[in-house]
C-alpha cells in the first residue's frame, strides 16, 4: 500500500520514521507502525482518529522525537494499515495491544495519548493486562465516551431526535470526499476546527481526512455512533490527563468534562480558547507539552541495551487493503 497523500513541507509534513513494522492484532490485522527517536528514551504511543494516520501527529512527532521514543501506528483501515470487517471498539483495544507488545519491552512503560477515536481506543483497552503493564501515563484529547452523535453540534439547530437523525446521516454519508478543494476545506473547518485555524493547519488536515476510504468512513461512523464506553472510564486507573477544546463540535467540552469527573486519577481537564476538535494540529505546543509533562512525571528512560519486543514483529512489507466495509483537578490555562 502507498503511503496516503498529507503535506510534504511545513511543520504538519511527517517526518520520515527511524523504523517502520508490522504489528499483528488478534485477529490478524497487520497495524502499519511508525518509530522515531532514540532507543532507550521515554517512550510515548500516539493512537489518531477517526478518518486520520500517523500523519496527525507530525507535529508532536517532530518536536518529542529529539528526546522520546515516539511510536505511532495507524488505525485498521486508516494510513498504511488494511482495512477489517471487524470494526469495533474491542478490536481497537487488540490493536493497541498489539502495538504495546511489539514494540516495548516486557515492563516497559510508556505515555499513550489519543486523539479522538484514539481516546476511546485507549478506553476500551483500559482493563486489558498489556495496558495495565505498559500504560505509565494517559492523555486523551479531544474525545468522548458516549453519545457522539446526540452531543455533536455539528449541524448549528437544537438539540432533540431531529439534530440527532440529521447527525448521523451526515457523519455516516457514503459520499466520497473526493479532491481536496477550497469548499471542501472550508466544510471541514467548520466541522472539526476552530475559527482562527490556520490555512495550513486546514490544509493539512483536510488532505489527511481526504485520504480515508469512504468505506472506511462510513464503517467507523456507525460505531462510534453506538458508542458506549461509559462503563470502562473508571477502570482507567493511571494518571490520565484530559485536553479538549471549547470549539469542538464533534466532541463537545460537555464530553472531556464528564470523562474527567469519573478518572480514578485525573491530573487535570485543560480547555484551550477557541480551539476545535484537530487539538494536536491546532494547538501543538499545548498538546506537545502535556505529553511531555506526563512523560517526566511518570515514565522512567528505559535501559541502555537495546529493548528486546515482548511479542515477534513482523517487518513491514507492501500490503493491498480490502476495504470493507474522583474528582477532577481545575482546569489549567491554556498556553
Amino acid at each position: 500500500m502507498s503511503r496516503p497523500a498529507h503535506v510534504s513541507t511545513g511543520p504538519y509534513a511527517p517526518p520520515v520514521p527511524a523504523r517502520e513494522l508490522t504489528a499483528v492484532s488478534a485477529d490478524g490485522t497487520r497495524l502499519h507502525v511508525e518509530l522515531h527517536g532514540p532507543d532507550g528514551a521515554p517512550a510515548v504511543v500516539l493512537a489518531h482518529g477517526w478518518t486520520c494516520s500517523t500523519a496527525f501527529w507530525a507535529a508532536q512527532i517532530r518536536e518529542l522525537a529529539a528526546d522520546h521514543r515516539v511510536i505511532a501506528y495507524d488505525q485498521r483501515g486508516h494510513g498504511r494499515t488494511p482495512a477489517s470487517g471487524n470494526c469495533s471498539t474491542d478490536a481497537l483495544a487488540d490493536d493497541l495491544e498489539a502495538v504495546l507488545a511489539a514494540t516495548l519491552a516486557p515492563g516497559e512503560q510508556a505515555v499513550i495519548a489519543g486523539h479522538s477515536m484514539g481516546g476511546m481506543t485507549v478506553m476500551a483497552a483500559s482493563g486489558r493486562p498489556a495496558f495495565a503493564e505498559h500504560a505509565g501515563a494517559v492523555l486523551l484529547c479531544s474525545t468522548g465516551s458516549s453519545r457522539l452523535v446526540d452531543e455533536s453540534t455539528v449541524l448549528p439547530i437544537p438539540p432533540g431526535w431531529i439534530r440527532t437523525r440529521l447527525t448521523r446521516s451526515v457523519l455516516g454519508s457514503r459520499a466520497p470526499l473526493g479532491p481536496v478543494t477550497p469548499l471542501g476545506s472550508r466544510v471541514l473547518k467548520y466541522a472539526t476546527m476552530g475559527p482562527r485555524s490556520a490555512p495550513h493547519m486546514v490544509e493539512a488536515c483536510a488532505r489527511i481526512v481526504h485520504a480515508c476510504p469512504r468505506t472506511v468512513r462510513r464503517s467507523w461512523s456507525q460505531v462510534l455512533g453506538l458508542l458506549d464506553l461509559d462503563h470502562v472510564v473508571g477502570e482507567l486507573r493511571v494518571p490520565t490527563a484530559v485536553v479538549v477544546g471549547t470549539a469542538d463540535r464533534l466532541t463537545p467540552p460537555a464530553h472531556a468534562r464528564t470523562i474527567a469527573s469519573r478518572l480514578p486519577h485525573c491530573l487535570g481537564l485543560t480547555e484551550l480558547p477557541g480551539i476545535g476538535h484537530m487539538t494536536p494540529v491546532e494547538a501543538p505546543e499545548q498538546v506537545t507539552g502535556r505529553i511531555r509533562e506526563l512523560a517526566a512525571a511518570h515514565i522512567p528512560a528505559a535501559p541502555a541495551a537495546p529493548a528486546i519486543p515482548a511479542a515477534p514483529a513482523v517487518p513491514a512489507a507492501p500490503t493491498t487493503s480490502a476495504v470493507p466495509a474522583t474528582p477532577v483537578a481545575p482546569a489549567e490555562e491554556s498556553a
